[in-house]
């Protein structure tokens, strides 16, 4: 697996993605995103914004077509079909950012608390989960409701 440059991504990342993404890396969860995506078999290739997309996920869990690790999004689709969905390339980076404030890995217990807070009130890990709703409910593909 190699790190490839995006073609069509001239604009580097703003001030703010680039503290996003060191804190990413000093906290482990980015690193962490890696190792998951070369034990996956993923294709790995630089992302917008500073993020790092990890393309052809195909384990079972999580059910998600995208999911984040730090500022690595591994998705089950290519790399080109992720980054011409804006709105769910937006929603991915929120939770890379979502990565930073909470310090790292402690962010996948406190997401999975929400999720089971969410499932409880409404039936759906999404719905009422805080992570999510920041992140934005229908950009995620969660119902509202």
């Amino acid at each position: 697996m190699t790190l490839r440059q995006r073609t069509g991504s001239l604009q580097g990342p703003t001030a703010a993605q680039r503290l996003r993404r060191a804190a990413n890396l000093l906290n482990g969860s980015t690193l962490a995103g890696l190792a998951v995506a070369l034990a996956a078999r993923t294709r790995i290739s630089r992302g917008p914004r500073g993020l790092i997309i990890a393309a052809g996920y195909r384990w079972r869990l999580p059910f998600a077509q995208a999911y984040t690790l730090g500022n690595v999004v591994l998705c089950r689709s290519t790399a080109e079909e992720l980054v011409s969905r804006p709105a769910l390339m937006g929603h991915e980076e929120r939770h890379c950012t979502q990565y930073a404030w909470c310090l790292g890995l402690p962010f996948i217990p406190l997401y999975l608390a929400a999720a089971g807070w969410s499932v409880l009130r409404t039936g759906n890990p999404g719905t009422a989960n805080i992570f999510e709703m920041h992140a934005g409910l229908a950009a995620g593909g969660y119902p509202l409701t």
